[in-house]
């Protein structure tokens, strides 16, 4: 049967055939170099010219290259570098030229795994019959070969591969997948992948702490090249590279895309797709640092120092298990600089007034010890919603004087700590923008900032992302509006707190304030 040249599509199956001696010898060669079976055999659709074969960019052959030679690889790659277009040619040969294989393409969207589909479906129809082989299915979603081989096409859900025999899993734009399907996907898919399976994974960067991007991160623990601890093997692309990129089409992306979306989706920065509360650019710059010291569960980043004052922020929880976390948050003024930490989701309310006086005490005879006279300044609050109220009566019951420290409330309010409403959150995301953002909070939880990389805009107001935790934020967002009542307990502390404070107070604002505009 003949090819799409004479009208005819697809090469029948189990089909006798008689090969010269150059068509065995192309095919041996084709067998051995999929850079050149791709080169010379595999026809793409030019917008201009129509089809043509597929001549390999340099930074192409590398990675054609890379999928070859390593059984995990992924490639943190540019927007419009023809990624899926190479990762369908090199499909198509593993799938011809290897019996019995169940390669399996996995998009975020199955429109996405449909548009693969019909690249490797057209570069098949296109080619020599004597070079590729008989079809037995054909449809949008799977090719089938004679040789046992066969492709399958589907959007990444959690169940994705489940139940198949998979030798090589392709996962595109695996960065967009929601984090929730991403990651009970891979659980299980990995089992399968254990037993000699292999996997390539390709996209453009989305959020900063998703799988793609940690995964990324392991593959390169030995250097970008190289094959990370987790076993991929790490691939990348300079935005440049592709032909036509110069200082005149960036300057012009720049300009339409903003400086944020450029650096993510040319340069491949891990900067979020989501309209995080914190300037994205922030956010990447944010490290984070291990802890200097850890008493039992509370992570201490810092010794407090003689003469500063503190602020110590309690986001309870109800302590089941599997949801929020109770949260605390210690930070030293003025410099806002913070100090320690603590979250744990089974704790009940007991436990975490019990972490929160541990805290109070270390802090105050840390002090002693180091030699401060004076009474050390130490203020601490409490959220009031849920079951912060209980929280308080629990403080109430044991006694305040038996807290190192001062509680600090809303005024003129019969609940004690702090209540969130629409308004307050509002107000107090703004602040916590400007503050972050000015660097006038130094945050050194790498908890906390992976939070930060995740509250989002949710209607009017933030919170985290689906599948991500916000009680760490929350716990500082408290401490910052702690502040304002802080100023006017004591006026030596003010004048210390002004540079923090900045004049930026809760009353400035009206119900229908809006947390400082930022375009990305």
């Amino acid at each position: 049967m003949s090819n799409a040249a004479s009208g005819v599509s697809s090469k029948k199956a189990h089909k006798e055939e008689v090969f010269t001696q150059y068509q065995i010898n192309e095919i041996r060669r084709c067998h051995s170099d999929p850079a050149y079976f791709i080169e010379n055999y595999v026809k793409i659709q030019h917008p201009v010219k129509g089809d043509i074969l597929f001549q390999l960019r340099p930074y192409q052959r590398r990675m054609v290259k890379v999928f070859h030679e390593n059984q995990f690889s992924i490639h943190l790659l540019p927007r419009q570098v023809g990624k899926t277009t190479i990762a369908g040619a090199y499909l198509l040969w593993y799938a011809m030229f290897n019996m019995d294989k169940t390669i399996l393409i996995a998009a975020h969207q199955f429109s996405g795994a449909s548009e693969i589909m019909h690249r490797i479906y057209h570069a098949y129809q296109a080619m020599p019959d004597f070079i590729r082989c008989g079809a037995i299915t054909e449809n949008k979603q799977s090719l089938t070969f004679d040789n046992g081989s066969r492709i399958i096409a589907t959007a990444t859900t959690e169940k994705t591969g489940r139940g198949l025999a998979i030798s090589l899993v392709y996962l595109d734009e695996f960065a967009f997948v929601e984090r929730r399907i991403a990651e009970e996907f891979w659980t299980a898919l990995a089992p399968t992948l254990s037993t000699g399976g292999s996997c390539i994974i390709t996209s453009t960067p989305n959020n900063a702490d998703d799988l793609f991007a940690n995964t990324w991160r392991g593959a390169c623990d030995n250097g970008i090249g190289s094959r990370g601890s987790n076993g991929f093997a790490s691939f990348t692309v300079e935005w440049d590279e592709a032909p036509d990129r110069d200082d005149e089409f960036e300057a012009k992306m720049r300009a339409q895309l903003g400086d944020a979306r450029f650096r993510r989706e040319f340069k491949c920065e891990f900067i979020s797709e989501s309209d995080t509360l914190i300037d994205q650019i922030v956010l990447e710059n944010m490290k984070g640092m291990d802890p200097v010291l850890t008493t039992g569960s509370i992570r201490w980043f810092k010794e407090p120092e003689i003469g500063k004052s503190f602020l110590v922020s309690l986001d309870p929880s109800i302590g089941i298990g599997g949801g929020d976390n109770a949260a605390i948050t210690v930070w030293q003024l003025p410099e806002f600089e913070q100090v320690a930490e603590w979250s744990d989701d089974k704790s009940v309310d007991r436990v975490q007034v019990r972490v929160l006086q541990q805290i109070l005490d270390e802090i105050y005879y840390i002090l002693k010890d180091a030699g401060q006279n004076s009474d050390p300044e130490i203020f601490y609050t409490v959220e009031a919603n849920n079951n912060g109220e209980a929280i308080s009566r629990i403080i109430e019951d044991t006694g305040e004087e038996n807290f190192k420290g001062t509680f600090i409330s809303e005024p003129k309010r019969k609940y004690r700590g702090f209540k969130t409403t629409g308004k307050t959150k509002r107000n107090g995301c703004s602040k916590m923008k400007r503050m972050i953002e000015a660097g006038k909070i130094k945050i050194h939880s790498k908890k906390l900032i992976y939070e930060l990389k995740n509250f989002v805009a949710k209607g009017s107001s933030f919170e985290a992302e689906v599948g991500c935790k916000d009680d760490l934020v929350m716990s500082l967002f408290n401490a910052i509006r702690m502040l304002d009542e802080v100023k006017y307990y004591d006026d030596e502390v003010y004048d210390r707190l002004s540079d923090s404070i900045d004049g930026y107070d809760d009353e400035d604002y009206d119900n229908d304030d809006q947390p400082m505009p930022f375009i990305l």
